[in-house]
């Protein structure tokens, strides 16, 4: 560690010393968020951000038609337009929740892949040669973008997105068609699905090194992969079974496909990993025929939400299914039915845990998570002491935990 970094990390020690002996004692304790709509009946997230401050998808504005949104704590939730035609789906948001993907109607009603930001609005990244394209993706810089465009011949390809090198076709398993729909934190690992020779559905994991690799099935035909780790080891989403059943599954090279199981149903999606691919969120059947939102940890296994979190949910609401899940797995995004209401909306879940600064996850934020920052300090890359998932671990990370030192313990 250079001498600069230790002067650095000496003064903040020093600086927060009172702070600490002056913090009152607190508990963070779970809540459920209703999002709300556009104006209209319906809407539905796919992304949020590191800090669950952030939330993006598409809401209902009129009578079949739907807007992206970005939702924010602060300021509720925003219209984000469209590239001049009348609809708009935000499907993924970048970790600081400042760059949003996903696609757009332009004048002449074409469907085109954009990337939005505050400043520059809402960019139209073009197509493969034909006429419409849609980001599904967003690396956690948000300078990678992933999703699906048409070719020359109108067939869709997988993509993947730069301001340096244009949209990049990555090619199919054998087949026609193709669409990426995850990218890992540094944009080099994209996962999706692409057809094989054979015309199945398969779900792949791409990189430049490799290129397309199968990841298989269950035992069934097909499989689609939604969703990838920061560091592109741990792929999640669908696959047929030997008995036709599709089950959310967990891949990583080691280990191969998992089946993750049901609620007591048929069948279930993956939808999200948390950033260390130990947290695993989407839809399951229960016992009773209905969708249930669920979470899966190795140790805990398929829990429902519902259950999980009956304090929040019971006699108000029935979590359907989660969509995404924060890098830290703290935050749940999904969708839900509100008896208040009478419609469905967009559910934001804070779990509580792991609570802020707590590294390791032991539930408590003591000097084993304060030394592994330490240990860390100026390196790079989006891993459990990136607290901030910045990207680097710096006096931002180490804060955290100074803040929160005690809590939980």
């Amino acid at each position: 560690m250079q001498r600069a970094s230790l002067f650095r990390i000496s003064a903040l020690l020093c600086a927060t010393v009172v702070l600490l002996i002056a913090r009152a004692s607190w508990s963070q304790q779970p809540t459920l968020t209703w999002l709300g709509a556009l104006g209209g009946d319906y809407s539905l997230a796919f992304g949020v951000s590191a800090d669950g401050r952030v939330v993006v998808g598409f809401a209902e504005v009129t009578a079949l038609r739907v807007r992206a949104f970005r939702w924010t704590a602060a300021g509720g939730m925003q219209d984000l337009g469209t590239l001049g035609g009348l609809q708009s789906v935000a499907a993924g948001v970048s970790l600081n929740g400042a760059v949003v993907v996903g696609w757009a109607e332009n004048a002449i009603g074409q469907s085109r892949a954009f990337r939005w930001t505050a400043d520059g609005g809402m960019q139209d990244l073009g197509t493969l040669g034909g006429n419409r394209s849609a980001a599904f993706g967003v690396s956690a810089d948000g300078a990678v973008a992933v999703g699906g465009a048409e070719d020359a011949t109108l067939r869709e390809r997988a993509f993947r997105w730069t301001a340096a090198g244009g949209m990049q076709d990555l090619g199919t398993l054998g087949g026609n068609s193709s669409t990426a729909y995850s990218v890992s934190a540094d944009g080099s690992v994209v996962v999706g699905w692409a057809i094989d020779a054979a015309l199945q559905v398969r779900a792949f994991r791409w990189t430049a090194a490799g290129g397309m690799q199968d990841l298989g099935t269950l035992g069934g035909n097909s499989s689609t992969a939604y969703s990838v780790s920061a560091d592109g080891s741990v792929v999640v989403g669908r696959a047929e079974s030997a008995t036709g059943q599709a089950r959310a599954f967990r891949w990583t090279a080691a280990g191969g496909m998992q089946d993750l199981g049901t609620l007591g149903g048929r069948d279930s999606t993956a939808n999200g990993v948390s950033a260390d691919g130990s947290v695993v969120v989407g839809w399951a059947g229960n016992a009773i025929g209905l969708s249930s939102a669920f979470r899966w940890t190795a140790n805990s296994g398929m829990e429902d939400l519902n259950l999980a979190y009956a304090n929040l949910v019971s006699g108000t609401a029935f979590l359907i299914t989660a969509t995404a899940v924060s890098p830290s797995g703290r935050y749940i995004v999904g969708r839900g039915y509100r008896f208040a209401t009478g419609r469905f909306e967009i559910f934001l879940l804070d779990t509580g845990f792991p609570q802020l600064g707590d590294v390791d996850r032991s539930g408590c934020v003591d000097d084993t998570d304060l030394l592994r920052v330490l240990f860390t300090f100026g390196e790079r890359g989006y891993r459990d002491e990136d607290l901030n998932w910045d990207g680097t671990i710096d006096d931002a990370d180490l804060l955290i935990v100074l803040f929160n030192f005690g809590h939980g313990c």
